[in-house]
């Protein structure tokens, strides 16, 4: 346990934080997190857990990782905070070295805070630069909490708040697992889907395409990953209607899909680079820093015409210093290669589960990005919320947290994201406690006898850590 943390009184705690903690969307943890350390972290009772979701996505090199502890402590001391019409040399430094990541076409950035603040940048630039209004998003995005964010999404939060704002419009998310669209052969037609919803989409404009904004996978809607192709074609619609293309990388950014960039992964999509990119999380390793990145040619309209964005932390220098040296330990470590590599045996584990469990239905991602949908019947696809709830909460006991998301309309879909720079023994711990917890948590179905082998991989790998 942390020292500051050494002699609290949880019960008491507990009791504060219900007395003053306002509620904002999801149940508290059961205990009070006091310490948290490379891909670990603790409770009060001393429990400690593998932390598989990289806090809220975001630790992406683990917490408290020196190198970021020491450029906070340097900047805090001498260069924290200033007027928001200031540059500072870590603003320059960081978007000197974020734009040498990104292909020609993604050219001038500005630092903000958090995901919901540089999607609400992007949408808005994206109408000022157009001239229009109207925002496509899928039907299982998330995109962030401000106005014009959550107006572009579908997954929750819309209802019982008074109208969004006009011009919102939905397209159909790729879901391989569910969808309805199939070949003869049953094979995912995500093609047709497409064209469906645009042709549904140009029913219902009123000829004023603005954007269409999307993540290359869709995290929070259960790890869905856009079919090879997809982008071009999303490109190609877009163009069509002289409409741009916004890609949130909030949580796929900076390697954590295996790529420094997840748009950048398919051969079926070379070439294609959205009008404006967005980070987040993942670049600021759990600290509040998000990025809007986009070409030159919008970047000098926006100069020319007044463009307004101004915040109070717009290019803060004390989190953009953090969002360099996140940059500069990702590529000199090679830690995007490692991202893909564990990737490949993160999901050839999961696939081990899947073929010894069936209430495993299906199994989804890349890199160190992925997800592991629970259902009642293989046959069916209906959910098992229940089931995947008392999994979840073994997985907890036994000292790993890749927990369910904690809102329902997420479903039954553990979402895993362990921080990049975990070992392969780390790994190994980790899939061993999910085995033991499916081992162990009744009605997960299994296919065999997996006592044994359970029981000996956990021994194992936890005799390592």
């Amino acid at each position: 346990m942390s020292p500051r943390y050494s002699h609290i009184n949880e019960e008491q705690l507990r009791k504060d934080a219900e007395a003053s903690l306002l509620h904002y969307g999801t149940s508290f943890h059961p205990e009070i997190i006091t310490h948290a350390k490379g891909i670990y972290i603790y409770t009060a009772s001393g429990h400690r857990m593998l932390d598989w979701t990289s806090g809220q996505m975001s630790c992406l090199i683990g917490h408290g990782h020196p190198e970021i502890v020491q450029v906070i402590n340097d900047h805090a001391q001498s260069l924290d905070h200033l007027f928001s019409g200031m540059i500072s040399p870590p603003v320059i430094s960081l978007a000197k070295r974020l734009t040498s990541l990104t292909p020609p076409g993604l050219d001038k950035a500005v630092f903000l805070s958090t995901g919901g603040e540089s999607n609400e940048a992007a949408i808005r630039l994206a109408k000022f630069f157009t001239g229009k209004f109207e925002i496509v998003g899928l039907a299982a995005s998330w995109h962030g909490m401000t106005s014009g964010a959550i107006g572009a999404q579908y997954h929750a939060g819309r209802a019982g708040y008074g109208p969004n704002a006009v011009g919102n419009l939905a397209l159909p998310s790729p879901n391989a697992y569910r969808s309805i669209f199939r070949h003869a052969d049953g094979s995912y037609d995500w093609q047709t889907e497409l064209d469906y919803g645009f042709d549904l989409l140009d029913r219902q404009s009123c000829g004023s395409f603005a954007a269409v904004i999307l993540e290359p996978i869709l995290s929070s809607g259960g790890m869905l990953e856009l079919p090879p192709g997809y982008l071009k074609a999303l490109k190609q619609h877009c163009e069509r209607r002289g409409m741009l293309m916004i890609i949130d990388e909030a949580q796929t950014g900076i390697g954590r899909a295996g790529d420094m960039f997840a748009f950048q992964h398919h051969a079926e999509d070379e070439g294609v680079v959205p009008d404006i990119l967005t980070l987040s999380k993942t670049l600021g390793n759990g600290l509040p820093l998000s990025a809007v990145v986009t070409s030159n040619k919008i970047a000098e309209f926006a100069k020319e015409n007044n463009f307004l964005f101004y915040t109070t932390h717009v290019n803060d220098p004390l989190p953009a210093a953090v969002g360099d040296k996140v940059l500069e330990v990702v590529v000199r470590d090679e830690l995007v290669e490692r991202s893909r590599g564990l990737g490949e045996k993160l999901q050839s584990g999961l696939r081990k589960l899947y073929s010894r469990y069936g209430c495993i239905g299906d199994v989804r991602g890349r890199g160190l990005m992925a997800g592991l949908e629970i259902v009642a019947d293989r046959e069916t696809k209906a959910g098992a919320p229940e089931l995947g709830n008392a999994i979840a909460k073994k997985m907890t006991e036994l000292g790993l947290w890749a927990q369910l998301a904690t809102i329902a309309s997420f479903g039954g879909v553990f979402r895993i994201a362990p921080p990049i720079t975990l070992t392969e023994t780390e790994l190994e711990a980790g899939l061993a406690i999910m085995e033991e917890a499916f081992r162990s948590t009744p009605g997960t179905m299994p296919l065999r006898d997996t006592n044994a082998s359970a029981i000996s991989e956990l021994a194992n790998v936890s005799s390592r850590l």
